[in-house]
């Protein structure tokens, strides 16, 4: 009797037609895109699609004491069975008959009056509940209802926030983002109460879908900035999109410059320094990499280390980056340039020093530099590989064994073994790693150039490097602002970081609605 009293409810409210039209209209042809209302059709579809897969689980019932057949489909691994138990099953297999009597059984009176969940969201396509269930959520189909219901059961495994290890701070907040995306807005979220603070949710990956976070503080930033921004990831054509290094790629302004255009960071805290700037930040779900857009040079060599601590003492150590900067490209290359060109330009007492300890050498000062710093690169890549207890250890002893060893062989000279040194000690100074990487490989290109031409060879790769820098281009931001173009008044937090009462205003190159700084 309740199942025709179900049949008759639904046709009182006019969302079905009768039986026998049904019978006709849904067939496995145009059937095989949509979610009918009927269970085992569906059903049937669904199990064609993902039925193969084992971890694919599909739970048939009886809702209440209706004697209407439901189903509910869910992977296990990805989704919460506690939850699926106690807030899904127990719920619609509970007795409500009393209510049903007083209401229609109808999609809002599941929604509002059984399922206890708070994530609820209705698919029409196959192809949709395929693709929820597949990453994490639960799908219930009712006989007699359509389309599908979407319940948010997912439970994914992610680790405990931990602080960066790529960007470690003497002092600072301990925090990084992790996998979760979930994780990684409320860290944003977390960070204070940030009035207009907008996170706009975009999907990318056309066979593997993942969340993509734009965030940015609506008060402050362009408009256009985020148009840009917008426009750019949804031309991201790709099946899988499985790190942010993709994103970045993707957007870029030049993607045959050696010098990255986007930043990318693991801390929260220079993330929202970034958006009170003015900037865009992206996070794309299953990395712990944001990006921030649009960059200047500057940026890359700053740390939110520079901001906690004093005035005087955050410009001095900025200061000492900029000169690894310069020891880390240029120390080889003159070196190269002074052995082979020009020893007379060498102190007299330093000249002797040098040509006695390279007496014995075989080797031009090229071939002699290239083999310690390709060692040392190896040596590098080798310690990031090796398992965390042993990869530092690894390095620094490998590299004194093979710079002993080398000297006492008589293949490279003492003073060349102290300037490799020189040079990667002022190279784990720089805070980002992707530059860091930049400037190694520039730092050939400088030797070849010392090798052909001297002096005058590095001082041409420098012009044609710094050429290339005027030009380039974030996001429409010039890559080397405020040095060029120049603006004085943005010196302030260039090489020198003055106190923060006199840094008021954010940088004019943004653009931004709210050129001053609050406070």
């Amino acid at each position: 009797m309740k199942v025709k009293k179900w049949r008759s409810t639904v046709k009182k409210i006019g969302n079905h037609a009768n039986e026998k039209e049904n019978k006709q209209e849904f067939t496995p042809q145009n059937s095989s895109n949509h979610v009918t209302d009927h269970l085992s059709l569906t059903l049937k579809v669904v199990k064609n699609e993902i039925g193969h897969n084992s971890d694919v689980h599909f739970r048939e019932f009886i809702i209440g004491r209706t004697g209407i057949q439901a189903a509910i489909i869910f992977v296990e691994g990805l989704s919460d069975k506690d939850l699926i138990e106690k807030h899904i099953l127990s719920s619609l297999m509970a007795d409500f008959s009393k209510e049903y009597q007083q209401d229609h059984l109808s999609k809002q009176f599941i929604k509002s009056q059984v399922l206890s969940i708070s994530d609820v969201e209705e698919v029409h396509s196959i192809k949709e509940v395929t693709s929820k269930v597949l990453t994490g959520s639960t799908a219930l189909l009712i006989d007699g209802l359509s389309p599908a219901l979407i319940l948010g059961t997912s439970k994914v495994k992610t680790r405990t926030i931990e602080e960066p290890v790529s960007e470690a701070l003497v002092r600072g907040p301990r925090v990084g983002f992790t996998e979760s995306l979930s994780d990684n807005t409320s860290l944003l979220r977390g960070s204070g109460d940030i009035e207009n603070l907008s996170l706009v949710k975009f999907q990318v990956g056309k066979r593997s879908k993942k969340d993509l976070i734009v965030a940015y503080i609506k008060e402050i930033v362009d408009p256009e900035l985020v148009e840009e921004v917008e426009k750019r990831i949804k031309k991201i054509d790709l099946d899988n999109v499985p790190e942010s290094g993709y994103v970045e790629q993707l957007i870029e302004d030049n993607y045959l410059s050696p010098f990255p255009q986007v930043q990318n960071t693991e801390r929260p805290d220079r993330v929202i320094a970034a958006l009170m700037e003015g900037r865009v930040a992206i996070l794309l779900d299953g990395t712990p990499f944001a990006l921030i857009a649009p960059v200047t040079f500057s940026m890359m060599l700053q740390s939110p280390e520079d901001y906690y601590e004093r005035w005087i003492p955050g410009t001095f150590i900025r200061f000492l980056r900029y000169i690894a900067v310069v020891l880390s490209l240029f120390t080889p290359a003159l070196y190269i340039a002074f052995i082979s060109f020009h020893p007379g330009l060498i102190p007299t007492k330093l000249a002797i020093s040098i040509i006695g300890s390279r007496s014995g050498v075989p080797f031009p000062a090229l071939i002699e530099a290239l083999f310690m710093e390709l060692s040392i690169e190896i040596l590098r890549e080798a310690g990031l590989r090796l398992p965390k207890p042993i990869g530092p250890a690894m390095g620094i002893v490998g590299g004194l064994i093979i710079g002993e060893a080398a000297v006492q062989a008589g293949i490279v000279s003492p003073i060349l073994v102290i300037v490799v040194a020189l040079t990667a000690i002022s190279s784990f100074s720089i805070p980002q790693y992707s530059v860091g990487i930049t400037l190694r490989i520039l730092r050939f290109v400088a030797m070849l150039c010392a090798a052909i031409l001297g002096l005058y060879g590095v001082i041409l790769f420098f012009l044609f490097m710094m050429s290339h820098l005027v030009k380039l281009k974030s996001f429409g931001v010039p890559y080397m602002s405020p040095a060029v173009p120049y603006r004085l008044s943005e010196w302030k937090d260039l090489v020198a970081r003055m106190p923060l009462m006199m840094m008021k205003r954010r940088p004019k190159m943004m653009h931004t609605k709210d050129p001053l700084r609050k406070g």
